[in-house]
């Protein structure tokens, strides 16, 4: 298991290289298209257009075909949405490129979760190597904030985008050498019938409202970081991008150990941890003139917050889902998930504008308020859906879990 997941993280590092470029450049290009806060965050909002359109296809196929085929595929995209957006004229052609690169990443990072969940199935450490592939994603975010602030500096943004291109390209190969294909056998259900059993079963539900709104907080943190620490913490001894990136490392640790605290009881450690980065969001937009120490103290936290419950909220999805449509119920809970990533960064830039402009606190106030409220949602999706009478796994098992099975829930029809 400790090979395999290994070479996937790695991988998934490689494959993000040109994830957080477009946020580490947002002012940058902000000022170069004149653009307002609201265009800058549909911009960043077109990644995850991308990925939502691309992932229940992508997602679910790899319950029929290996989901090694479907990430080496994703690599290929991934590197031309690069190219794309270092070629792009405009906020409009930045958008296609953009979405193009969600469409990449949908090819990358569930199937790749997907590839180590088949390779690890009856092990009894499976949720976390689980956690520590999902955590992954906050490394390569942090990677690609810095590695695209530190190129812009030297050359210029498209320059850094073109760069980002290698990282993709140097997954696929690393995939393709250090990881042989494993045994794969299609599972015979029907899509419809797959997406049935996905969306009757409560705690699924819960698990995929609840990382919506995560995404939503996430994702809109994320794009905005950079432009927010450049207005709250002038006079910083280190660039914007580059603060952003050492905050987004607190991440993995973060959601490892979240998801060790989680562990049997993970709905209702998920509740507190939400209810926490509610209070942080409203912290983080209060701080704003507090100094660049405070603001990126109160920030630091407010990212720990938010990354507390990313792998306890994978890892209940993943033993909540029957085998034969967990491909499934990732595309599906990948599709909900990054639904909240794009209306998230757009939303947030709306509130910005609403307040005033980025130029003013109680804009940036504003926009983490809302944030907050976001969180709190979250609380009250899991509170009404999630894992009733108990948190724990369905009656059709888990590898690795010794206690007595719960019976299944009965059938229900999911509400949105």
């Amino acid at each position: 298991m400790l090979y395999a997941a290994t070479i996937l993280c790695v991988a998934e590092v490689l494959t993000m290289t040109g994830f957080s470029t477009y946020a580490a450049l947002l002012p940058v290009l902000r000022a170069e298209w004149q653009a307002s806060n609201t265009l800058a965050g549909a911009v960043s909002g077109a990644f995850f257009a991308g990925y939502m359109i691309a992932v229940p296809a992508l997602a679910s196929l790899t319950d029929r075909i290996a989901a090694r085929r479907v990430y080496l595929a994703g690599c290929l995209v991934l590197t031309a949405g690069s190219i794309a957006f270092a070629a792009a004229p405009g906020p409009a052609p930045a958008m296609l490129a953009h979405a193009l690169l969600g469409a990449g990443l949908a090819g990358t990072y569930m199937p790749g979760l997907k590839e180590l969940s088949d390779r690890t199935a009856g092990h009894p450490r499976q949720a976390r190597g689980i956690a520590f592939y999902t955590s992954t994603f906050g490394i390569g975010s942090s990677l690609s904030l810095w590695t695209a602030g530190a190129i812009q500096s030297h050359f210029d943004w498209r320059a850094a985008f073109a760069i980002s291109a290698a990282g993709p390209i140097a997954a696929a190969a690393l995939i393709l050498i250090a990881l042989p294909a494993a045994p794969f056998t299609p599972k015979p259900a029907s899509r419809r019938s797959l997406f049935s059993l996905v969306l009757r079963d409560r705690r699924i539900v819960g698990y995929i409202t609840g990382y919506a709104a995560h995404c939503w907080e996430l994702f809109a943190v994320r794009s905005w970081i950079v432009a927010f620490l450049g207005f709250a913490a002038p006079g910083a001894r280190l660039s914007a991008p580059t603060i952003a990136a050492i905050i987004n490392l607190l991440g993995p640790p973060a959601s490892i150990s979240g998801n060790e605290i989680a562990s049997g009881r993970r709905v209702r450690v998920v509740r507190v941890i939400m209810a926490a980065g509610a209070a942080l969001a409203c912290a983080t937009g209060l701080a704003t003139g507090m100094g660049a120490v405070t603001v990126i103290a109160v920030t630091s936290v407010y990212v720990l917050a938010i990354m507390a419950d990313s792998a306890a909220l994978t890892a209940g999805l993943i033993e909540a889902s029957p085998p034969e449509a967990r491909g499934t119920a990732m595309a599906v809970y990948s599709f909900f998930g990054f639904g909240g990533a794009l209306v998230g960064p757009i939303t947030f830039g709306a509130l910005l504008d609403a307040g005033g402009g980025a130029a003013l606190r109680r804009a940036w106030i504003l926009a983490f308020a809302g944030l907050a409220a976001v969180s709190l949602a979250g609380v009250a999706a899991l509170t009404s859906r999630a894992a009733r009478p108990s948190d724990r796994p369905a009656s059709r098992g888990v590898p690795g879990d010794s206690r007595p099975a719960a019976p299944p829930p009965p059938a229900r029809t999911a509400r949105s």
